[in-house]
Protein backbone atom coordinates (compact mmCIF):
# COMPACT_ATOMS: atom_id res chain seq x y z
CA UNK A 1 0.00 0.00 0.00
CA UNK A 2 1.36 3.44 -0.92
CA UNK A 3 2.66 5.58 1.91
CA UNK A 4 0.27 8.42 1.09
CA UNK A 5 -2.70 6.09 1.45
CA UNK A 6 -1.39 4.71 4.71
CA UNK A 7 -1.01 8.26 6.00
CA UNK A 8 -4.56 9.14 4.99
CA UNK A 9 -5.91 6.09 6.77
CA UNK A 10 -3.84 6.83 9.88
CA UNK A 11 -5.25 10.37 9.99
CA UNK A 12 -8.80 9.06 9.63
CA UNK A 13 -8.30 6.48 12.41
CA UNK A 14 -6.87 9.16 14.72
CA UNK A 15 -9.91 11.33 14.06
CA UNK A 16 -12.19 8.36 14.78
CA UNK A 17 -10.55 7.92 18.17
CA UNK A 18 -10.75 11.61 19.02
CA UNK A 19 -14.42 11.89 18.08
CA UNK A 20 -15.32 8.71 19.96
CA UNK A 21 -13.48 9.92 23.07
CA UNK A 22 -15.20 13.30 22.98
CA UNK A 23 -18.64 11.74 22.60
CA UNK A 24 -18.12 9.35 25.50
CA UNK A 25 -16.71 12.11 27.72
CA UNK A 26 -19.57 14.51 26.97
CA UNK A 27 -22.12 11.77 27.61
CA UNK A 28 -20.34 10.75 30.82
CA UNK A 29 -21.21 7.25 29.66
CA UNK A 30 -20.04 4.76 27.08
CA UNK A 31 -17.43 2.18 26.17
CA UNK A 32 -14.03 3.65 25.27
CA UNK A 33 -11.94 0.47 25.41
CA UNK A 34 -13.62 -1.42 22.61
CA UNK A 35 -14.37 1.72 20.60
CA UNK A 36 -10.67 2.55 20.45
CA UNK A 37 -9.65 -1.01 19.62
CA UNK A 38 -11.64 -1.10 16.35
CA UNK A 39 -10.60 2.30 14.96
CA UNK A 40 -8.32 0.92 12.23
CA UNK A 41 -10.78 -1.82 11.30
CA UNK A 42 -13.71 0.54 10.72
CA UNK A 43 -11.36 3.02 9.03
CA UNK A 44 -10.28 0.45 6.46
CA UNK A 45 -13.80 -0.89 5.91
CA UNK A 46 -15.32 2.52 5.21
CA UNK A 47 -12.43 3.92 3.17
CA UNK A 48 -11.13 0.96 1.20
CA UNK A 49 -13.25 -2.16 1.44
CA UNK A 50 -16.96 -1.47 1.41
CA UNK A 51 -19.03 -0.26 -1.53
CA UNK A 52 -20.97 2.66 -0.08
CA UNK A 53 -22.60 5.96 -1.02
CA UNK A 54 -22.76 8.32 1.98
CA UNK A 55 -25.14 10.60 0.09
CA UNK A 56 -27.43 7.59 -0.48
CA UNK A 57 -27.27 5.62 2.79
CA UNK A 58 -30.11 3.31 1.70
CA UNK A 59 -28.64 2.54 -1.73
CA UNK A 60 -29.82 -1.01 -2.44
CA UNK A 61 -26.49 -2.27 -3.77
CA UNK A 62 -24.37 -0.98 -0.90
CA UNK A 63 -22.29 -3.37 1.17
CA UNK A 64 -23.75 -3.89 4.63
CA UNK A 65 -22.04 -3.48 7.99
CA UNK A 66 -23.26 -4.79 11.33
CA UNK A 67 -21.55 -3.85 14.58
CA UNK A 68 -22.48 -6.93 16.58
CA UNK A 69 -20.66 -5.51 19.62
CA UNK A 70 -23.10 -2.61 19.54
CA UNK A 71 -21.85 -0.87 22.68
CA UNK A 72 -18.81 0.30 20.69
CA UNK A 73 -20.98 2.46 18.43
CA UNK A 74 -18.96 5.68 19.03
CA UNK A 75 -16.20 4.45 16.70
CA UNK A 76 -18.69 3.65 13.94
CA UNK A 77 -20.54 6.94 14.44
CA UNK A 78 -17.23 8.76 14.09
CA UNK A 79 -16.42 6.92 10.85
CA UNK A 80 -19.89 7.62 9.44
CA UNK A 81 -19.60 11.30 10.31
CA UNK A 82 -16.15 11.60 8.78
CA UNK A 83 -17.43 9.93 5.60
CA UNK A 84 -20.27 12.44 5.30
CA UNK A 85 -23.33 10.45 6.35
CA UNK A 86 -23.98 13.29 8.83
CA UNK A 87 -22.01 16.08 10.50
CA UNK A 88 -19.23 14.46 12.52
CA UNK A 89 -19.74 17.16 15.17
CA UNK A 90 -22.88 15.25 16.14
CA UNK A 91 -20.71 12.55 17.75
CA UNK A 92 -20.02 15.03 20.56
CA UNK A 93 -23.76 14.83 21.36
CA UNK A 94 -23.70 11.09 21.98
CA UNK A 95 -26.55 9.86 24.18
CA UNK A 96 -28.00 13.36 24.63
CA UNK A 97 -31.73 14.09 24.55
CA UNK A 98 -32.78 15.82 21.37
CA UNK A 99 -29.95 14.25 19.36
CA UNK A 100 -30.01 11.07 17.30
CA UNK A 101 -26.86 9.15 18.26
CA UNK A 102 -27.90 6.65 20.90
CA UNK A 103 -25.65 4.49 23.02
CA UNK A 104 -26.18 1.59 20.63
CA UNK A 105 -26.67 1.61 16.83
CA UNK A 106 -30.17 2.56 15.68
CA UNK A 107 -30.97 1.74 12.06
CA UNK A 108 -34.14 3.83 12.09
CA UNK A 109 -32.54 7.00 13.36
CA UNK A 110 -28.93 7.05 12.13
CA UNK A 111 -27.97 7.29 8.43
CA UNK A 112 -25.54 4.52 7.52
CA UNK A 113 -26.51 2.10 10.29
CA UNK A 114 -27.73 -1.12 8.68
CA UNK A 115 -28.83 -2.94 11.85
CA UNK A 116 -29.81 -1.96 15.38
CA UNK A 117 -27.61 -3.91 17.78
CA UNK A 118 -26.86 -4.08 21.45
CA UNK A 119 -27.90 -7.47 22.76
CA UNK A 120 -24.65 -9.33 22.36
CA UNK A 121 -24.64 -12.32 20.03
CA UNK A 122 -27.54 -11.14 17.92
CA UNK A 123 -25.80 -8.85 15.43
CA UNK A 124 -23.92 -11.65 13.71
CA UNK A 125 -27.21 -13.49 13.20
CA UNK A 126 -28.67 -10.42 11.48
CA UNK A 127 -25.56 -10.22 9.30
CA UNK A 128 -26.10 -13.84 8.26
CA UNK A 129 -29.68 -13.03 7.29
CA UNK A 130 -28.52 -10.09 5.17
CA UNK A 131 -25.93 -12.24 3.41
CA UNK A 132 -28.49 -14.97 2.69
CA UNK A 133 -30.94 -12.36 1.39
CA UNK A 134 -28.32 -11.16 -1.08
CA UNK A 135 -27.84 -14.71 -2.32
CA UNK A 136 -31.58 -15.34 -2.67
CA UNK A 137 -32.12 -12.05 -4.49
CA UNK A 138 -29.14 -12.52 -6.82
CA UNK A 139 -27.42 -9.40 -5.50
CA UNK A 140 -23.67 -8.97 -5.23
CA UNK A 141 -23.38 -6.87 -2.08
CA UNK A 142 -21.20 -8.12 0.74
CA UNK A 143 -21.86 -8.13 4.48
CA UNK A 144 -19.30 -7.37 7.18
CA UNK A 145 -19.73 -7.75 10.91
CA UNK A 146 -17.46 -7.05 13.89
CA UNK A 147 -17.94 -9.39 16.83
CA UNK A 148 -16.34 -8.88 20.23
CA UNK A 149 -14.13 -11.60 21.65
CA UNK A 150 -16.06 -11.49 24.91
CA UNK A 151 -19.28 -11.50 22.91
CA UNK A 152 -18.10 -14.76 21.38
CA UNK A 153 -18.96 -16.47 24.64
CA UNK A 154 -22.60 -16.23 23.52
CA UNK A 155 -23.99 -19.48 22.14
CA UNK A 156 -25.94 -17.66 19.46
CA UNK A 157 -22.65 -16.67 17.81
CA UNK A 158 -21.90 -20.33 17.07
CA UNK A 159 -25.41 -21.01 15.80
CA UNK A 160 -24.84 -18.12 13.38
CA UNK A 161 -21.50 -19.56 12.26
CA UNK A 162 -23.18 -22.90 11.62
CA UNK A 163 -25.92 -21.16 9.62
CA UNK A 164 -23.40 -19.18 7.54
CA UNK A 165 -21.39 -22.27 6.64
CA UNK A 166 -24.50 -24.34 5.85
CA UNK A 167 -25.71 -21.74 3.34
CA UNK A 168 -22.20 -21.18 1.93
CA UNK A 169 -22.35 -17.43 2.57
CA UNK A 170 -19.11 -16.46 0.86
CA UNK A 171 -20.37 -12.87 0.81
CA UNK A 172 -20.11 -12.72 4.62
CA UNK A 173 -17.03 -11.64 6.58
CA UNK A 174 -16.99 -12.07 10.36
CA UNK A 175 -14.26 -10.03 12.06
CA UNK A 176 -13.37 -10.81 15.67
CA UNK A 177 -12.09 -7.86 17.71
CA UNK A 178 -9.63 -9.97 19.68
CA UNK A 179 -8.33 -7.61 22.36
CA UNK A 180 -8.40 -10.27 25.07
CA UNK A 181 -10.46 -8.33 27.60
CA UNK A 182 -14.09 -7.87 28.56
CA UNK A 183 -15.86 -5.98 31.34
CA UNK A 184 -14.93 -8.58 33.98
CA UNK A 185 -11.32 -9.01 32.85
CA UNK A 186 -9.32 -11.50 30.78
CA UNK A 187 -11.61 -13.42 28.42
CA UNK A 188 -9.74 -16.65 29.14
CA UNK A 189 -10.50 -16.34 32.87
CA UNK A 190 -14.14 -15.32 32.49
CA UNK A 191 -15.17 -17.98 29.94
CA UNK A 192 -12.57 -18.70 27.30
CA UNK A 193 -13.86 -18.64 23.71
CA UNK A 194 -10.46 -19.71 22.38
CA UNK A 195 -9.06 -20.96 20.05
CA UNK A 196 -10.79 -18.76 17.50
CA UNK A 197 -8.82 -20.09 14.54
CA UNK A 198 -9.69 -23.72 15.23
CA UNK A 199 -13.34 -22.90 15.93
CA UNK A 200 -13.77 -20.98 12.69
CA UNK A 201 -12.16 -23.84 10.80
CA UNK A 202 -14.37 -26.39 12.56
CA UNK A 203 -17.44 -24.45 11.38
CA UNK A 204 -16.10 -24.65 7.80
CA UNK A 205 -15.02 -21.02 7.45
CA UNK A 206 -12.09 -19.64 5.52
CA UNK A 207 -9.86 -18.36 8.31
CA UNK A 208 -7.55 -15.35 8.22
CA UNK A 209 -5.60 -13.51 10.88
CA UNK A 210 -4.64 -9.85 11.02
CA UNK A 211 -3.01 -7.20 13.17
CA UNK A 212 -6.11 -5.09 13.77
CA UNK A 213 -4.03 -1.91 14.00
CA UNK A 214 -2.05 -2.45 10.78
CA UNK A 215 -3.80 -1.40 7.59
CA UNK A 216 -1.74 -3.60 5.31
CA UNK A 217 -2.44 -6.62 7.49
CA UNK A 218 -6.17 -5.85 7.53
CA UNK A 219 -6.10 -5.34 3.75
CA UNK A 220 -4.39 -8.70 3.14
CA UNK A 221 -6.96 -10.55 5.24
CA UNK A 222 -9.91 -8.83 3.56
CA UNK A 223 -8.42 -9.45 0.12
CA UNK A 224 -8.13 -13.11 1.01
CA UNK A 225 -11.74 -13.21 2.17
CA UNK A 226 -12.96 -11.55 -1.01
CA UNK A 227 -11.05 -14.03 -3.18
CA UNK A 228 -12.24 -17.10 -1.27
CA UNK A 229 -15.35 -18.72 -2.71
CA UNK A 230 -17.88 -21.24 -1.44
CA UNK A 231 -17.49 -20.56 2.29
CA UNK A 232 -17.90 -17.61 4.65
CA UNK A 233 -14.75 -16.00 6.00
CA UNK A 234 -13.62 -15.23 9.52
CA UNK A 235 -10.86 -12.75 10.31
CA UNK A 236 -9.27 -12.82 13.75
CA UNK A 237 -8.08 -9.26 14.35
CA UNK A 238 -5.56 -8.99 17.19
CA UNK A 239 -6.11 -5.62 18.84
CA UNK A 240 -5.36 -3.63 21.98
CA UNK A 241 -8.30 -2.56 24.13
CA UNK A 242 -8.13 1.21 24.65
CA UNK A 243 -5.57 1.59 21.84
CA UNK A 244 -4.03 5.06 21.66
CA UNK A 245 -4.57 6.16 25.25
CA UNK A 246 -1.77 5.00 27.54
CA UNK A 247 -3.79 4.52 30.72
CA UNK A 248 -6.66 2.80 28.90
CA UNK A 249 -4.59 0.29 26.93
CA UNK A 250 -5.03 -3.31 28.12
CA UNK A 251 -7.05 -2.10 31.11
CA UNK A 252 -10.49 -3.72 31.51
CA UNK A 253 -11.56 -0.91 33.82
CA UNK A 254 -12.08 1.16 30.66
CA UNK A 255 -14.44 -1.30 29.05
CA UNK A 256 -17.49 0.75 30.00
CA UNK A 257 -16.30 3.78 31.96
CA UNK A 258 -16.23 7.36 30.73
CA UNK A 259 -13.19 9.49 31.64
CA UNK A 260 -13.40 12.37 34.12
CA UNK A 261 -12.16 15.80 33.05
CA UNK A 262 -8.50 15.33 33.99
CA UNK A 263 -8.42 11.89 32.40
CA UNK A 264 -10.15 13.21 29.31
CA UNK A 265 -7.60 15.99 28.92
CA UNK A 266 -4.70 13.55 29.17
CA UNK A 267 -6.34 11.14 26.73
CA UNK A 268 -7.19 13.91 24.28
CA UNK A 269 -3.62 15.22 24.36
CA UNK A 270 -2.27 11.74 23.59
CA UNK A 271 -4.71 11.22 20.72
CA UNK A 272 -4.03 14.69 19.31
CA UNK A 273 -0.32 13.83 19.32
CA UNK A 274 -1.11 10.68 17.33
CA UNK A 275 -3.18 12.72 14.88
CA UNK A 276 -0.38 15.25 14.45
CA UNK A 277 2.12 12.45 13.84
CA UNK A 278 -0.19 10.88 11.26
CA UNK A 279 -0.66 14.21 9.50
CA UNK A 280 3.13 14.51 9.26
CA UNK A 281 3.37 11.00 7.84
CA UNK A 282 4.95 9.62 10.98
CA UNK A 283 2.90 6.44 11.20
CA UNK A 284 3.48 4.62 14.45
Amino acid sequence: MEKQKLNELAVFAAKVRLAALEGIYNAASGHPGGSLSIAEIVTYLYNCEMRIRPDQPDWEDRDRFVLSKGHCAPAVYAALGLKGYFDVAEVANLRKLGHFLQGHPDMKGVPGIDMSTGSLGQGISAACGMALAAKLDGRDYRVYTIVGDGESQEGQVYEALMFAAHYKLDNLVVMIDYNGLQIDGDITKVMSPLPFKDKFAAFNFNVFEADGHDFESIAAALDGARAAKGKPSGIICRTVKGKGVSFMENNPAWHGSAPKQEQYEIARAELEALLEAAQKGENR
